[in-house]
Parts: C-alpha cells; sequence; structure tokens
C-alpha cells in the first residue's frame, strides 16, 4: 500500500526520535511489530551502514550511523 512505512522506516524515525535508545527499548516503542521483525531488521540496517549496535555490556544501543 502506498504511503505504508516500511519496517525499516519506523525503526530509522524511531532512533531519530529516540537518540542511544537501547534494542530492548525499540522493540517496546514498535510495539506494532514483532520483536523478530525488529531484530531481523536492525541486524540488515547495521550490515547496510545505516545504523551502528553499540554493546553496553548488558544491552545493545542504536545510533543512526553517520555518513
Amino acid at each position: 500500500m502506498p504511503g505504508e512505512a516500511t519496517v525499516a522506516d519506523q525503526i530509522l524515525d524511531m532512533v531519530r526520535a529516540h537518540q542511544d535508545c537501547t534494542l530492548d527499548e525499540l522493540i517496546d516503542r514498535l510495539q506494532a511489530l514483532n520483536w523478530s521483525e525488529v531484530i531481523v531488521e536492525v541486524d540488515r540496517l547495521s550490515r547496510l551502514g545505516r545504523l551502528r549496535l553499540t554493546h553496553t555490556g548488558t544491552s545493545f544501543l542504536t545510533k543512526l550511523h553517520a555518513l
């Protein structure tokens, strides 16, 4: 459907709005998505260099990758 945000768009928008949120917080905020959808897309975005995950010891922080 035209105008419908993709999973990637929803994730990137949420990370823009909530800088340095953890992966768990991201999953909680994207309640319309299944946690596995978020994990798979975060992995894909990370591999593409659009999103950066930083391990903090107990969690992962999400950040937009500066291009």
